[in-house]
């Protein structure tokens, strides 16, 4: 059964993430956890369906509260797929896209591009940089390496990160192949990326606790508790996150 492969597959991939990312999950982690505690906040940006990795870290239950999802309509799949890919390639649309958000000196840019090559992408990094934040991206090293830059500097997005989480991927994202068809399939980025972003998390949290901090966690909206609980969270935060 082609599926089980699949699954195979995956799984040898999240145990070499597990034992070669750990310094990068850690480095993250640690990057984050002290922006937190200055009063910081955790931005996430993609496009197309790196969008998904903001969604999935934002409003989460589970997850950290301080964390501002950058949903730019132009970089999304709705209303036009095709625009999105488009829209990606832009130069000047990152600026834009980031004047819109409140950000601050000693908040974290988490950036999400599988192959790396995109100019927004890019550029988000080049403008959180100026703008004094630290840059965490996550990208296929695999797949960058094996493109040239969309940008006017030739530069690639794993070129400015101070953290860069490798999703062990392959060049063009796909993994399995079936005799018959040339095109392979199987992306696997998606599964690994949140893996890796949500060990991230986890590791944050871990690190505010034991260092005498009680980090602010959604609590799931559907237990009794969950809307008094998010309402208090979600006061505090309301002015630093746009979707709130």
């Amino acid at each position: 059964m082609l599926y089980k492969q699949f699954f195979s597959k995956v799984e040898d991939i999240l145990k070499e993430v597990s034992q070669k990312e750990e310094k990068n999950i850690l480095e993250a982690a640690k990057i984050i956890e002290t922006s937190i505690k200055d009063n910081g906040v955790l931005h996430v940006f993609g496009c197309g369906h790196s969008q998904m990795y903001a969604m999935e870290l934002f409003y989460r239950a589970g997850g950290l509260v301080p964390i501002n999802a950058i949903l730019s309509p132009p970089l999304s799949l709705a209303p036009s797929a095709p625009l999105s890919t488009f829209s990606e390639r832009q130069e000047g649309l990152a600026k834009v896209v980031l004047n819109n958000e409140n950000v601050a000196s000693q908040d974290v840019m988490l950036i999400v591009s599988t192959s790396g090559r995109n100019a927004v992408p890019i550029e988000m990094a080049f403008e959180a940089k100026e703008k004094g934040m630290r840059v965490i991206v996550l990208t296929s090293m695999a797949f960058t390496e094996e493109v040239e830059s969309r940008h006017k500097d030739g530069k690639k997005l794993y070129q400015l990160a101070d953290v860069v989480l490798d999703n062990h991927g392959n060049a063009g994202d796909a993994i399995m192949e079936v005799h018959g068809l040339e095109a392979k399939f199987g992306p696997t980025s998606s599964i690994i990326g949140f893996t890796i972003l949500q060990s991230v998390v986890v590791q944050v949290i871990d690190n505010l606790v034991k260092s005498g901090e009680a980090p602010p966690v959604y609590v799931s909206s559907n237990l009794d508790q969950g809307d008094q609980i998010n309402r208090q969270h979600i006061e505090k935060y309301r002015n630093r996150i746009t979707c709130l």
